[in-house]
């Protein structure tokens, strides 16, 4: 089965079942997927129900799709993410994305949960992603390109849409929220990094570092989706406090800040053209 061919029966499938055909598309990460609740009108399809689609296990992830309205505008979300620790191949973290495209959406939203890498920055910041480092050690368009989904050799200057970063710019800025801006680094994980590891990191220019996200916007700029990508900063990364680092405290502090996360996210949805 080609891409377009696994792309096209997950589409078909989601497309009948879902309340409309949705504008933007939003991937919540870790601790965050309280967004979806705001969503009015919800219809929720678990991952395990699409065709093709494997199952997210990452902790804190619900595992499904929530369709509805959010501040006014069409909108689908990913209750959770697949992941490279989890053991999925590369392209199964891409085929979600590429079947958000399918299904009309203009706009993708990517967040997730980081480690601040950047001695500027603070735990419960959040960070506008301006570019990316993929330290992952793979990447989804590796194998056989379908060209009916994207180029074989595809640019990746502007990833992340710079008109959706003024955007966000201007919608943080208005809510009153500091919004830093940095480079984040994609590590495969699930282990943490050592302190070695983050001071090379910074020196190759990295601010925040995490799990995710890269995977999902290399394919999203394959396809030709727009994306604007956010970090909460749950932890300052290793060997940079002396504590030890513990998912546990990511995800409380993902959900001690996530209500703001999430109306920051709100405001920018109903903002978008």
């Amino acid at each position: 089965m080609s891409e377009m061919q696994r792309i096209t029966a997950a589409a078909d499938w989601l497309r009948p079942r879902l309340p409309q055909a949705p504008e933007i598309a939003l991937v919540l990460g870790s601790g965050l997927g309280g967004l979806a609740d705001r969503i009015e009108t919800p219809v929720c399809l678990p991952y395990r129900d699409v065709p093709g689609f494997p199952l997210s296990t990452a902790p804190g992830h619900a595992g499904q799709f929530v369709a509805g309205q959010l501040a006014g505008r069409s909108v689908i979300c990913m209750q959770g993410r697949f992941h490279y620790y989890e053991g999925h191949g590369m392209a199964d973290i891409a085929l979600p994305v590429r079947v958000l495209k399918a299904l009309g959406c203009r706009a993708l939203v990517l967040t997730n949960a980081a480690g601040g890498v950047n001695y500027d920055f603070s735990v419960g910041d959040f960070m506008l992603i301006t570019d990316h480092i993929n330290f992952m050690g793979a990447n989804p368009l590796r194998g056989e390109n379908d060209d009916e989904v994207g180029p074989r050799f595809c640019d990746m200057s502007r990833v992340y849409d710079p008109d959706l970063q003024a955007l966000a710019r201007q919608v943080a800025a208005a809510r009153g929220l500091t919004l830093r801006e940095g480079v984040y680094l994609g590590y495969m994980g699930p282990s943490y990094e050592t302190p070695a590891e983050i001071r090379a990191f910074r020196t190759l220019g990295a601010d925040a570092v995490g799990m995710s996200t890269v995977p999902e916007a290399i394919a999203a700029a394959h396809c030709g989706l727009p994306v604007l990508a956010m970090s909460l900063i749950t932890n300052m990364a290793a060997g940079m406090t002396g504590q030890r680092l513990s998912g546990d405290e990511v995800i409380a502090i993902a959900n001690r800040r996530g209500p703001v996360f999430q109306q920051l996210v709100a405001d920018l949805v109903a903002a978008m053209p």
